[in-house]
């Protein structure tokens, strides 16, 4: 689904707490595609029946758990993806589509970000962003994922792009160790931990606390989401990052709200 299909304007009229729910919501697209309007008509309905305890309320528990917060989806996934790959050569779904990495690429450009630059691509999946930023001259890349399978396709991907200096590699960015990135890159990947159903809130603070070791001081940090709003990112990162900028991303009508697609916001890390 592109740019245009998104700015569509539907008439689907809404129960009253749903549309209330959805007021201020980032509108999810792709893998995610109804992920967080389900979520949302969850707590909608908790919230109608009087069952919102301050746990329900608290930031860190906006969303319902899923299968898609787990390590053992995203390896079935990409395990299929791969087979995929190897038959036909579909590289599968690009988070957020194309324009996603478009928008990104563009602003780096913009701020002269230098070819040099140590950039990390958290969750990397079938590796496709790392295909493009090589395309555009980066020569310092690195893609990580704790899906041994989005690895394998991800090398794959990159191999037949004739792409094979960059570095991708098995990790869990959650548990920390990685230092010394220039950018950050996350299309997605905050989304679906935030999903985990194991100790979803200590998931998040260990991403945060990762994301901090993990970037050198004034490295520059990109989240693009389908889950979170902007005030919401503004709140999660808010010790030890400082706002940069969002960038525009499609808009959509439902229900007679208006907002956007996906949320795509800048962060700096100040120390």
């Amino acid at each position: 689904m592109d740019a245009a299909m998104m700015e569509t304007s539907l008439s689907i009229p809404l129960p009253p707490a749903v549309e209330k729910a959805l007021q201020g919501a980032a509108m999810p697209r792709g893998r995610c595609s109804l992920l967080s309007l389900f979520s949302n008509m969850e707590a909608a309905a908790r919230s109608k029946h009087g069952s919102d305890s301050e746990e329900d309320r608290d930031s860190n528990n906006d969303f319902e758990t899923s299968q898609l917060g787990t390590k053992e989806y995203w390896e079935d996934t990409y395990q299929k993806d791969l087979e995929t790959f190897k038959d036909i050569g579909d590289v599968g779904e690009i988070w957020f589509g194309k324009e996603s990495m478009s928008r990104v690429l563009r602003w780096m450009d913009n701020a002269t970000i230098p070819e040099k630059a140590a950039i990390l691509d958290i969750g990397t999946g079938n590796g496709a962003f790392l295909v493009e930023l090589a395309k555009h001259g980066y020569k310092n890349l690195t893609g990580i994922d704790y899906s041994p399978a989005s690895v394998e396709l991800a090398k794959c991907v990159l191999q037949a792009e004739g792409l094979t200096h960059v570095n991708v590699k098995e990790e869990d960015f959650c548990r920390g160790g990685l230092e010394g990135y220039d950018v950050c890159v996350d299309k997605g990947t905050f989304d679906a931990i935030s999903l985990n159903p194991d100790n979803t809130s200590e998931v998040k603070r260990l991403y945060v606390e990762a994301l901090k070791g993990s970037l050198k001081d004034q490295g520059l940090f990109f989240i693009t989401s389908c889950n979170w709003t902007k005030e919401q990112l503004l709140e999660r990162f808010n010790e030890g990052f400082e706002f940069v900028q969002d960038l525009p991303t499609p808009t959509f009508q439902f229900g007679g709200k208006k907002g956007n697609s996906v949320t795509a916001l800048i962060f700096k890390r100040v120390r």
